[in-house]
């Protein structure tokens, strides 16, 4: 081609950043600004996202949505003061609808008799689509995990009786419980700071140096708050020979990305160390690979719409990497149930019935087995009911021979800071197992560390 020749539009569009290199020729600088005046009369806005993008939230009462008020549960995203009644229609007194009864047809609503766990979005997002987390409003973090609030409450009284509980020959139990059990995680860790700056003195060595088992075990669950005593735990259970692989299912799964990350931050403040670092070297293979994306908190927020195609393609993948194929795709499985919210997973379970008639729960226990097999039930019972989800791990850790102390401990502490929370859960508990929660732990523990759990629960002691 001679250097004075015209060139296609599309070359010079292309080599524009080469044209002022070029000889200055009058062709060629007429090339240049026809170029320059065709990519200015581009459409503005050129490449931005369409005005209805893919995955936008759904009108109301839109598909998979969580039950409406006066359901046979609360909707999990309605905030509930600490210590306020549950509002009517709820666990804590007879509801009209029997719990756990099939709901209203409603697309997403789970199937009779089906558990219920939570949702996201996929292990690994879309490469066209940001993930779900990264569209919605954040889910904001629970109680205790975000920064420290003031409130209108200055815990000296608390703090001053919980010195004198401790303070000289003997230690008033009954008083240690009656001022921790009842508060929520804002009041401990004002009457700790109090206690701290009226005696001189750390509430939570002085409790260890008063009393002792089980029961100190759950009065530190309580003074060191929910984000310290995660922390603890998860610690604790990746510390020495083996791993105790229910506590990581119990802090990490089924938790929200602000918490996750709160627990992240804590966990490495704490003990310089990553968490994600420990987790990895004490699990491997695919069980490593699942754990690490939980924490990689991509789950999908509470605020993000379940969307039939969405759904539909999740139910596809998760036949396809189970039972339409020789062999699991372990990590299909993993990623949508662990990046997928509580809305979407309820649609997810009951699409996958109606379309195989079988339900989730029955999938997973056929295709896996060991850890993982527990991982993705406790993610799947989580999403579809969380509240009956919660009475099964009491009784998981009541039942048999013998008792798990420490799963109960923790896992009564865990649900008792909403007192809302436990309402429902201890409705859930009498639904399933056809007894009253406060007289199957009584049945299990004694003294002191029996009279804390009722308190947890909300007997009066």
């Amino acid at each position: 081609m001679q250097q004075n020749s015209l060139l296609p539009l599309e070359e010079v569009i292309i080599n524009s950043h080469l044209l002022p290199s070029s000889p200055p020729t009058a062709r060629n600088l007429l090339n240049h600004l026809t170029a320059r005046h065709l990519l200015n009369r581009r459409t503005p806005g050129y490449g931005a996202p369409s005005p209805q993008p893919y995955g936008s939230p759904a009108p109301p009462q839109q598909y998979g949505a969580s039950p409406q008020p006066g359901g046979y549960y609360p909707s999990p995203q309605q905030p509930a003061g600490y210590g306020q009644p549950p509002p009517p229609q709820q666990y804590s007194g007879p509801s009209p609808q029997p719990y756990a009864s099939p709901i209203p047809p409603q697309y997403g609503a789970p199937s009779p008799g089906y558990p219920q766990p939570p949702p996201g979005a996929y292990g690994q997002p879309s490469p066209q689509y940001p993930p779900y987390a990264q569209q919605y409003p954040p889910t904001p973090p629970s109680l205790g995990y975000g920064p420290p609030q003031i409130i209108q409450y200055s815990g000296a009284a608390d703090a001053n009786a919980l010195r004198a509980a401790m303070k000289g020959f003997g230690t008033d139990e009954k008083l240690l419980v009656r001022v921790l059990a009842d508060k929520d995680p804002l009041q401990v860790a004002t009457i700790r700071d109090a206690y701290s700056q009226l005696h001189g003195r750390n509430l939570e060595a002085d409790i260890k140096s008063e009393v002792s088992g089980w029961f100190e075990f759950g009065l530190l669950s309580i003074v060191r708050g929910p984000l310290q005593t995660d922390v603890f735990m998860l610690h604790e259970a990746m510390s020495g020979p083996g791993t105790k692989e229910k506590v990581l299912n119990d802090v990490l799964l089924g938790r929200s990305n602000a918490d996750l990350n709160a627990i992240k931050g804590a966990y490495q403040l704490t003990y310089r160390k990553r968490l994600e670092d420990d987790v990895r070297g004490d699990l491997s293979m695919q069980t490593e690979r699942h754990f690490m994306i939980v924490l990689g908190a991509q789950r999908a927020e509470d605020s993000a719409p379940v969307v039939k195609a969405e759904v539909d393609r999740d139910v596809n993948e998760l036949y396809n990497a189970t039972e339409g194929k020789i062999g699991t795709d372990e990590m299909k499985v993993c990623s949508i149930l662990s990046t997928r919210n509580d809305n979407q997973i309820r649609a997810i379970a009951a699409e996958y019935q109606k379309k195989y008639a079988r339900n989730l729960e029955h999938v997973i226990r056929k295709e896996f087995s060991g850890h993982m097999e527990d991982a993705l039930l406790f993610q799947l019972r989580h999403g579809l009911d969380r509240y009956m989800h919660q009475a099964q791990l009491l009784e998981d850790a009541m039942a048999g021979a013998g008792t798990e102390d420490t799963l109960l401990v923790s896992r009564v502490v865990r649900s008792h800071w909403d007192r809302n929370n436990m309402a429902n859960v201890r409705a859930a508990y009498e639904q399933r197992y056809r007894t009253n929660l406060a007289k199957r732990i009584r049945g299990e523990t004694s003294g002191h560390y029996e009279r804390l759990l009722l308190a947890c629960i909300g007997e009066n002691v």
